[in-house]
């Protein structure tokens, strides 16, 4: 029997989206993956509470006070119309600590995620492509960086180096580089064996050339999953070891350390440790759902699939 052929992502319409005249099938494809990733109920969530956190974080100085000032006489206060969040043993406002503890779990998160990027997938491409003894001492020392949890990993660096956002963003970074050395490697070794590399292999393409003009265009779409869901994950990572105290140093708020102080009076003030705890579960979560929407509308065979479902549902 013929096998069926897979439908292409240019070719699956959602109500709605109808194409453009004059559209090239790249642009028209780009308009179907946003108009699905949009349409899924889930990813439209994690969408506006990443956005949200996003602006929260550029307009804290905006929409809340001094996260460090103290008034003792207003300790431990519940949460209130003066104080939305309640205050902390000091008589800090936990919601300018909280809004301000965005900060640092975005700052760190997004840029540990550029360095993995920068570090890991140079190294996973030349690993995939080169092989040879290189792609031997490259995989070695990958295996053995993936031996230890991130977390713990990561926890070794800020021990050794000592403590900051940016010893935070280097020690998260590194953690995760291994992840993207391995994306890399995997699809490089994939696709170095397809015909058009071959061909302009044997037309006298260098690897540079066929690395960045062939390979790297190909994998660019794993990359992006991995990179969000990494997101998420250098969060959780961030406030982990601000929870430990290796992170982020009081008086400055972070999540974690608003978390940790919390917890030595979690049966007089709960909501110490339980409103910047949601902060931090939504958060993460947001980053989880995003990705794996963005992992589902770049395989054209589950965009095709999300396209026809959702053009059902409406």
């Amino acid at each position: 029997m013929p096998e069926k052929p897979i439908a292409d992502s240019t070719s699956v319409e959602l109500p709605g989206v109808s194409r453009v005249p004059g559209d090239s099938p790249a642009r028209s494809s780009a308009r179907l993956r946003l108009a699905v990733l949009l349409a899924d109920h889930g990813a439209f969530t994690g969408l506006v509470l990443i956005a949200a956190v996003v602006l929260i974080a550029l307009l804290a100085p905006f929409i809340a006070g001094d996260p460090t000032a103290q008034s003792i006489v207003n300790a431990l206060q519940p949460p209130s119309a003066d104080y939305w969040f309640g205050t902390d043993e000091f008589g800090r406002d936990i919601f300018s600590r909280v809004i301000y503890g965005t900060r640092p779990a975005l700052f760190v998160g997004l840029l540990s995620v550029v360095v993995s990027l920068c570090v890991g997938v140079p190294l996973g491409m030349l690993a995939g492509y080169l092989g040879g003894w290189l792609d031997t001492i490259i995989s070695g020392v990958v295996d053995v960086m993936l031996s230890f949890p991130a977390l713990l990993l990561a926890l070794m660096i800020v021990t050794l180096i000592g403590s900051g956002l940016f010893v935070l963003v280097m020690a998260i970074g590194v953690a995760h580089v291994p992840i993207f050395v391995r994306l890399a490697r995997s699809s490089t070794l994939l696709i170095r064996e397809l015909d058009y590399v071959a061909a302009s292999r044997s037309f006298g393409g260098k690897a540079r050339h066929i690395l960045l003009r062939h390979v790297l265009p190909n994998i660019v779409g794993p990359l992006i999953v991995m990179a969000t869901l990494g997101i998420g994950g250098a969060i959780r990572e961030e406030a982990a070891l601000s929870f430990l105290g290796l992170g982020v140093q009081p008086p400055l708020p972070s999540w974690g350390n608003l978390i940790r102080d919390g917890v030595t009076t979690i049966l007089e003030a709960p909501w110490l440790a339980l409103i910047p705890g949601l902060c931090l579960t939504f958060s993460v979560l947001a980053f989880n759902i995003l990705g794996d929407a963005v992992r589902d509308i770049l395989d054209p065979r589950d965009l095709a699939s999300s396209a026809m479902k959702n053009g059902k549902t409406q």
